[in-house]
């Protein structure tokens, strides 16, 4: 399973450098964005943008999850607008590369996705001890670990980096 969300991860990126054919019609995800979670540990509310997959609404299936943290200077809508995350999730699904999965895209700010060094605002532990949980509870999404993922670019690919090897208990691949 860990070899197969590591072809996930790398596919969802290389979908949006190299392309495939058209989804087929009706056959596309939902992107939602401008939505908040309120965190008791910042004291402030958390932006996040999510991908739904194809037949979400439609279903009562579980799906697994890749959370995609964002660059440095970058928000939450980042992956779906330069990286184009609706178009490649679409396509590497209707291309079955890919099992149709839930993609969650927070706002990390410039935070590095870590705890600032006086704990004045820890966004790290916000994410796996709010964030995750929320996530969790509000989509229908499998919580085993088997089918949670994490990936980032730049900035982001800290974030990710670090979150794998801190909690390798929630986390089966990171990109």
């Amino acid at each position: 399973m860990k070899k197969y969300l590591m072809w996930v991860l790398f596919g969802l990126i290389g979908f949006g450098v190299f392309g495939r054919p058209a989804v087929i019609a009706g056959q596309s995800g939902r992107v939602v964005e401008g939505l908040k979670m309120e965190s008791a540990l910042l004291g402030e509310e958390v932006d996040y943008t999510i991908y739904l997959p194809p037949g979400y609404d439609d279903s009562d299936r579980y799906y697994p999850v890749v959370y995609l943290l964002h660059g440095y200077t970058d928000e939450e809508w980042a992956w779906i607008q330069f990286g184009e995350v609706r178009l490649a999730a679409d396509r590497a699904i209707a291309d079955r590369t890919i099992p149709p999965m839930v993609i969650v895209m927070p706002d990390g700010g410039v935070t590095w996705y870590i705890n600032d060094y006086n704990k004045e605002y820890p966004f790290e532990d916000m994410f796996v001890r709010e964030f995750l949980p929320f996530i969790e509870e509000t989509y229908r999404i499998r919580s085993e670990k088997e089918f949670r993922g994490i990936s980032g670019l730049s900035m982001g690919g800290y974030g990710a980096l670090m979150y794998s090897m801190r909690y390798y208990r929630l986390f089966t691949a990171c990109a």
